[in-house]
């Protein structure tokens, strides 16, 4: 169990541990060009950044809250992700 994530594994887990996989099998023995972990939350953040706020009916300080942020840490997210 992850001290963080305060849940046993789960499919989430699961899918990004064989996303990951794949993704080394797939390099065939090449570097990486990329930083994997960069490369992971940026894969994962906007999905989960926009299904969150659709579950709090579009209310920015509930998904904040919902995920664990700073209102203006999700403002600038969605920013970044170019979220409406």
């Amino acid at each position: 169990m992850s001290e963080n994530c305060g849940i046993n594994e789960n499919d989430i887990a699961k899918h990004v541990r064989k996303a990951v996989s794949d993704y080394f099998k797939d390099l065939a023995g090449e570097e990486p060009s990329v930083a994997i972990y960069d490369m992971v939350l940026c894969c994962v953040e906007k999905p989960l950044i926009e299904t969150v706020l659709h579950h709090a009916g579009g209310n920015q300080t509930r998904t904040a809250e919902l995920l664990g942020i700073n209102r203006n840490t999700l403002r600038k997210k969605m920013q970044d992700h170019r979220i409406k």
